[in-house]
């Protein structure tokens, strides 16, 4: 039951909200984003999300499993050596190690996570042989390479060429600090190899001709981060939930202030309630400015979400936030995402 001072609140919040998404909306700055498809449907996080859908969709237009198309999907951004925010093209940490994270949840609820993991390219396979091979969800580190090994994965040099040399001219200042919406600005061929970096995800959601639900998520993580460091990414609940019943969600950005909300967990129980996932996406990413208005000033965070029903819908912090959506109408469909800053 809810108390008078929760009604007023939750009431005037979600007005304020109504009334600026309403002014954005007379400007013509804020599209409609919330659509309803027939299954199949795959939906990932920023531009390079395209050519991850297209490998997704091969499977899933044949009938085939939300989970298999998943997999497939972020394997595309994970072995491109131009993408320098996912898999084995991505920048290192601080001390020159390339580490990566990944999670997959299928429409069971069964799932499986890697992070921190060295020399291998696809840790998102790894991840699934977590999940099909082991109790566990999550293996770390060298155990986790140790497992990677066991199964028929061979070691690889993730550290290329270039990232070594942006790596090398950031040790000349060696000073931290994210970017917001690198993913994009990495991704661009005018980019300017040295600059202090942030990375981040690719998260894919899929609903598939049976109406079952998968998700995936994988990332080199921040860019010259601290040794050990993971974010979201890997995280169940963090940076991906799924729910058959319900659906799914998954997070990019800066992976420390979705953590601290369990931010796609939040969104599908917001989903559960009935909120759209636009409304559910929106009201996650207000949760962190609740927590952190200053912080949420100068940073990313962006969630994307898929329901049962194949409608999907994406909110972020700052404008930027791009994810592609691919289904029976259009294959290459790239969406800009709405935004409070």
């Amino acid at each position: 039951m809810i108390d008078r001072r929760t009604f007023i609140k939750k009431g005037t919040i979600g007005a304020s909200a109504f009334s600026i998404i309403g002014l954005a909306s007379a400007h013509g700055s804020i599209p409609r984003t919330d659509t309803t498809t027939n299954k199949p449907i795959v939906i990932s996080t920023w531009n390079f999300g395209v050519a991850a859908n297209q490998a997704a969709w091969a499977i899933l237009k044949k009938g085939g499993y939300a989970l298999d198309a998943v997999e497939a999907g972020v394997r595309v951004p994970e072995a491109d050596l131009s993408n320098h925010t996912v898999g084995k093209g991505g920048y290192p940490d601080r001390d020159g190690h390339v580490t990566l994270d990944a999670c997959i949840m299928d429409h069971k609820g069964n799932c499986g996570a890697v992070a921190a993991l060295e020399h291998i390219a696809h840790p998102i396979s790894v991840a699934r042989l977590v999940m099909e091979k082991t109790p566990h969800v999550m293996l770390v580190g060298e155990g986790a390479l140790q497992f990677a090994l066991q199964n028929g994965f061979s070691t690889e040099q993730l550290l290329t060429s270039e990232s070594e040399a942006a790596w090398k001219d950031w040790l000349k200042g060696g000073k931290y600090q994210p970017v917001i919406n690198i993913e994009n600005q990495s991704f661009t061929p005018d980019r300017l190899p040295g600059n202090q970096y942030n990375h981040d995800t690719i998260g894919m959601l899929a609903l598939d001709s049976n109406g079952n639900l998968s998700g995936a998520c994988t990332t080199s993580g921040m860019a010259f981060k601290m040794r050990g460091r993971v974010g979201d990414s890997p995280i169940i609940g963090a940076g991906l939930y799924v729910d058959n019943e319900v659906g799914g969600a998954t997070a990019t950005g800066v992976g420390e202030e979705v953590i601290r909300t369990v931010g796609s967990f939040l969104v599908v129980e917001l989903m559960r309630q009935g909120r759209s996932p636009r409304d559910a996406c929106r009201e996650a990413v207000e949760r962190i400015i609740e927590k952190k208005p200053e912080t949420a000033k100068k940073i990313q965070v962006g969630f994307l979400a898929l329901n049962k029903d194949g409608e999907y819908g994406a909110f972020s912090l700052q404008k930027g936030f791009s994810y592609a959506v691919c289904n029976t109408q259009q294959q290459d469909l790239l969406v800009d995402g709405e935004h409070v800053f």
